[in-house]
């Protein structure tokens, strides 16, 4: 069993790539990812769980990046803001929000991003009621929600359900 400071190397997919990194079994994935892989696009922000900004997908599904274990994504695919974009092409959720003006500050935005991604590769078509629950988790300061909603909207295909 390891204990608080023992370090160890895993394995873990990030944005495509195998990534091997040195932690610790208290290191938290937001760390490892901001100052090990310099993946400064998931933000820090309120620590508990509560805000979204965090927001980075491990095996395709939304989780927060500050209340997740590095070592528990050993071996599992993470993706974050920077893995969106293809090459210099953004993916048609970016590029949505920079359309509808969904970001003010943007400091909420990549977590709104990856939280948005998951609900749209689970639920190509989402209603209105859907959006809402899925993004219950984010919190934007400046209050740009209806823009926000409007980008998720603008990004979804245009198939019918």
């Amino acid at each position: 069993m390891l204990g608080k400071d023992d370090r160890i190397e895993i394995t873990v997919t990030v944005n495509g790539e195998s990534q091997v990194v040195d932690v610790a079994s208290s290191d938290l994935l937001i760390d490892v990812l901001r100052e090990q892989l310099h993946l400064t696009g998931t933000k820090r922000s309120c620590d508990l769980q509560i805000c979204g900004t965090c927001t980075v997908l491990v095996d395709g599904k939304a989780v927060s990046s500050c209340t997740t274990l590095a070592v528990e994504t050993e071996n599992r695919e993470v993706r974050t803001v920077e893995g969106l974009a293809d090459g210099e092409t953004l993916h048609p959720l970016q590029q949505a929000f920079i359309d509808e003006f969904a970001s003010q500050c943007g400091f909420c935005t990549p977590g709104f991003l990856m939280t948005a991604f998951a609900l749209l590769d689970e639920v190509s078509r989402p209603t209105p009621e859907e959006v809402h629950r899925y993004l219950e988790g984010n919190v934007c300061r400046c209050g740009s929600y209806t823009n926000i909603l409007n980008a998720i909207e603008r990004a979804q295909p245009t198939t019918e359900r």
